[in-house]
């Protein structure tokens, strides 16, 4: 059997391998599952032995294919320390453009690094350093010193900056000198009135792809994977910013075992966007690293309150708890998952939208708007392990879709969004293949959501 494409999404736990069809008419083959084996060492042995299991489910003993290609969040995924100017402004701006991107944001700061920012920074080993700050033609100072701080330290990790392009050139040298490894994309922050950070996203795919052959338990994934490498957040969003092509404005929602993730891709109204206080990205993720279905279950099961879930579903919580699964096995397990979800679902919205606030001025009531306008989305997409896998997948999505009943959110009213559901779990293998063959990979997600 011949597949043109293997797309491999190495998770922290699980490697999932989907190979593809291409020509007339792209279509799925099939879909093989393993351990992700970074932990003992080398990536390899969980990635053939997924693709082993994708040939046992083809039926097949010879499977020849053409290029592999991969999204990763093993290996700690893509850590990144963000330094810029003022915490509203350049930090934000820089902020939303890692994470846009895909990566996992462990530090932020704003304004000359300290001792004990530098400190934390050699605790977190990040696997990039995004630095900027300034307008183009504004401040330029501060960037210029934190740039001179961090090439002294010589942490090892490459840096990109993202600040004033005045001084692209003296940051070059300053990282050039020191031996350190130095990308240079547009400001993510040119204008007080506007974000850039498009520019950055694609700087860090690249870098990210250059960089995480050196993680441990990585090194030989470029012996197997012969196409591009990204991360497994920023392969989703690749994958929202192409169906919004197609669906319009929307919203993709992945509620994981360690994170929930929200990605929106809305230019929002003529009419907020008057009233915003600071601007916001056309594509955004935000990811909660509290709102893990498994890591995270008993600060969710602390955030419903242990009592209610016990009323509510009719289950001793405390036993379910104790034999608690990442994935869920038992009819209780799988009550509670579905509850859990649905909270953290919840939060992860409420975080991610924006709000109108009111106030009073000596000529009356005025009103501004803070984050991001998502009014006009009309379709709300459940990717990840829970929402396409859950039994109550659809009355949870709706739940979602519907939870601006009050109005106090930039969200939309209820009843006004469709759902649709990444039903074989393959939204971030086509964000890959759409780097390279966009238009199969559109006709793929098309063909492959489920609206309900």
């Amino acid at each position: 059997m011949f597949a043109d494409v293997l797309i491999a999404e190495i998770g922290s736990t699980t490697t999932l391998v989907s190979a593809f069809a291409l020509g007339d008419a792209p279509h799925l083959l099939g879909q093989g599952q393993a351990a992700t084996t970074v932990l003992e060492g080398d990536v390899r042995t969980g990635l053939n032995r997924a693709i082993d299991a994708l040939k046992a489910n083809l039926g097949t003993h010879e499977l020849e294919h053409g290029e592999l290609l991969a999204s990763s969040s093993a290996a700690g995924g893509l850590k990144m320390c963000v330094h810029g100017l003022v915490y509203d402004m350049t930090v934000s701006a820089a902020r939303a453009a890692a994470l846009g991107a895909g990566a996992i944001v462990r530090q932020t700061t704003a304004g000359r690094l300290t001792e004990a920012d530098l400190a934390e920074q050699r605790t977190i080993r990040p696997n990039l350093i995004l630095l900027a700050g300034g307008t183009d033609g504004g401040e330029r100072e501060t960037a210029l010193y934190n740039a001179k701080r961090i090439a002294k330290e010589g942490t090892g990790a490459p840096v990109l900056y993202a600040g004033n392009a005045q001084n692209q050139s003296a940051i070059r040298t300053i990282f050039e000198q020191a031996g350190v490894v130095c990308y240079v994309a547009e400001n993510v922050y040119p204008r007080l009135d506007a974000l850039n950070i498009e520019s950055t996203r694609k700087v860090i795919h690249a870098a990210f792809e250059k960089h995480i052959v050196s993680a441990p338990g990585m090194e030989h994934i470029r012996d197997l994977v012969t196409g591009a490498i990204l991360p497994t957040p920023g392969a989703v969003m690749e994958a929202a910013m192409l169906l919004y092509e197609e669906v319009g404005d929307l919203c993709v929602l992945d509620i994981g075992g360690a994170t929930t993730d929200v990605h929106s891709v809305t230019q929002g109204s003529d009419e907020i966007a008057q009233l915003l206080t600071a601007p916001e990205p056309f594509n955004k993720r935000t990811v909660e690293g509290d709102l893990g279905l498994f890591v995270n279950a008993h600060h969710l099961v602390e955030q419903i309150g242990e009592a209610k879930l016990s009323r509510e579903l009719g289950l001793d919580i405390p036993a379910v708890m104790r034999d608690y699964r990442a994935i869920p096995v038992s009819p209780e397990q799988v009550a509670l998952t579905s509850r859990l979800c649905l909270e953290a679902g919840l939060t992860a919205i409420s975080r991610h939208a924006g709000r109108l606030r009111h106030y009073y001025t000596p000529q009356g009531r005025a009103s501004a708007a803070e984050g991001k306008d998502l009014t006009l989305i009309k379709t709300i997409i459940g990717t990840g392990g829970a929402l396409t896998r859950l039994p109550e997948r659809e009355h949870i999505l709706r739940k979602l879709a519907d939870c601006n009943a009050g109005g106090t959110m930039l969200y939309p009213k209820p009843g006004s969004m469709r759902l649709a559901f990444d039903e074989s779990y393959i939204m971030a293998s086509l964000g890959v293949l759409a780097k390279t063959n966009p238009k199969a990979a559109k006709t793929l997600l098309k063909s492959t959501l489920r609206f309900a």
